[in-house]
């Protein structure tokens, strides 16, 4: 997990990350490669996110939000979307291995 944290961090400072409302912006251009969900997630914006992710054939993941929070640096985030292809397959590795 600390590297998946790591290397979360590593797409956060090189900006190569969205969250908020941009991520269905991002998913509906076709410039997303990852989805990551927090844990504890409220189920509306889980339903809405994986069916988004299923529509469009991006793979998604589960992460602790707390530890997600962290290695982004930000407060409280539920769902972060990694815009690199090396950081996604990096990730998706780490995260469902």
């Amino acid at each position: 997990m600390n590297k998946a944290i790591g290397t979360l961090g590593l797409a956060a400072r090189a900006r190569k990350i969205a969250t908020g409302e941009i991520v269905l912006k991002k998913l509906r251009s076709n410039q997303v490669y990852l989805i990551i969900l927090a844990d504890d997630m409220g189920e509306n914006g889980k339903k809405k996110l994986t069916d988004k992710c299923l529509y469009y054939h991006v793979p998604y993941v589960y992460m602790n939000s707390d530890e997600l929070n962290m290695a982004i640096g930000d407060k409280n985030r539920k769902s972060v979307a990694i815009l690199d292809r090396g950081f996604a397959q990096k990730l998706h590795a780490c995260l469902k291995g």
